[in-house]
């Protein structure tokens, strides 16, 4: 049995921002155009009149500031509301493999590490922009890298467990170096016509290697445990998939095709687990609160990670135990947690222990268990 350890980290950042004054006044353009255009509707009570958003309301439910996404033309169009991205050939990068290719190359180099030393390519994260050839392979392709490579989707937890995968196969002996990557498009699936969700979700692409303790070149955390839990709920769904054109609807607009959440009850329910899946995850490995440096948590909502620090820890988490990046990312799915991990883990001496922890649609919760070397 080998030792896995994560040997480098990195974060592909898309150039384009918006910032929620910006898509507040987008926003709020378009509400003035939906209700000219269903005015005599709502004026019957047949459709309900949509209200304005604001930069006060947006920071005090979620504590985002702004995004990065692939494109805001489209998102800030108030006739056109979602990406606009270019139709590719099938001759050239996919998207989400061009992002990974960012992410990777700043992970190898962490790592000290080549494309030549890594077996495998992991592509987890909430949404593949198809369903095959696997945006891995490609990915792997266009790297350069001898082996295997496979998609995987586990919503916000897809990083967490794409770690979990990878370690377990580096425990195993079946690869020495295994690249975690997870390229995410959220502005994609996003509804951007919802007041109540029009501000969560940013862009990008981080990548994790995971390698043998014996290969590590460099500085590295030592992965102690992993764990996983899964749990089905319907309060986070999407609905778009490969069969929607068989079903009656065809390919009508329709709300359930993106992005849809019940906020209050995810809030009630996954934070528990989450808690309870934590303090178990360290008790079985003999970490105590007291042991722990720094919690690297999923950024969905900063209300929900002062909670969950607050749970772990038996106390309000003190500046730099529990950083938060999504001011500046949003909510990234299955990468903000290693965001975090990738900014906000360079200051640990040998022997400090932190967790890295995911939760979401699923609902889905995993962690990692990590000492510095």
């Amino acid at each position: 049995m080998h030792q896995p350890v994560i040997s480098g980290t990195g974060v592909f950042t898309p150039s384009e921002t918006i910032t929620n004054e910006e898509l507040v006044e987008a926003f709020n353009a378009y509400v003035d155009l939906f209700n000219e255009e269903n005015k005599a509707a709502i004026e019957a009570g047949e459709v309900e009149a949509k209200a304005y958003s604001s930069v006060d309301f947006i920071v005090a439910a979620s504590g985002i500031h702004q995004r990065h996404v692939m494109d805001k033309t489209g998102v800030l169009d108030p006739k056109v509301m979602h990406p606009l991205l270019r139709q590719r050939s099938d001759d050239e990068p996919g998207i989400m493999a061009e992002m990974a290719l960012g992410a990777c190359g700043k992970a190898l180099k962490s790592a000290g590490k080549a494309a030549e030393d890594v077996d495998a390519v992991i592509v987890a994260a909430s949404n593949m922009e198809r369903a095959y050839p696997a945006i891995a392979i490609e990915v792997q392709e266009l790297l350069g890298i001898s082996g295997f490579g496979f998609d995987m989707n586990v919503a916000c937890s897809s990083a967490t467990f794409g770690i979990q995968a990878a370690a377990d196969m580096i425990r195993s002996g079946s690869a020495r170096a295994i690249l975690v990557v997870n390229p995410e498009i959220c502005s994609g699936h996003l509804e951007w016509r919802d007041r109540d969700c029009h501000f969560i979700f940013g862009d990008v692409c981080t990548a994790t290697l995971v390698e043998r303790k014996e290969d590590a070149a460099g500085e590295h955390f030592d992965i102690i445990s992993t764990r996983c839990l899964t749990q089905f709920s319907n309060n986070i769904r999407n609905n778009n998939g490969f069969l929607r054109r068989s079903r009656p609807d065809g390919v009508k607009d329709r709300r359930d095709m993106q992005f849809m959440q019940n906020g209050r009850k995810v809030f009630k329910e996954v934070l528990p687990i989450v808690a309870r899946h934590m303090l178990g995850h360290m008790q079985d490995n003999g970490v105590a609160p007291a042991d722990l440096r720094r919690m690297w948590l999923h950024q969905a909502n900063k209300a929900m990670n002062d909670f969950i620090g607050k749970k772990v820890l038996g106390r309000v988490p003190e500046a730099g135990e529990q950083p938060n990046i999504l001011q500046d990312y949003a909510n990234t799915s299955s990468a903000g947690s290693i965001i975090a991990f990738s900014k906000y883990s360079d200051d640990f001496q040998s022997g400090d222990v932190g967790i890295i922890c995911s939760f979401g649609a699923g609902y889905s919760v995993g962690s990692v268990i990590l000492r510095k070397a």
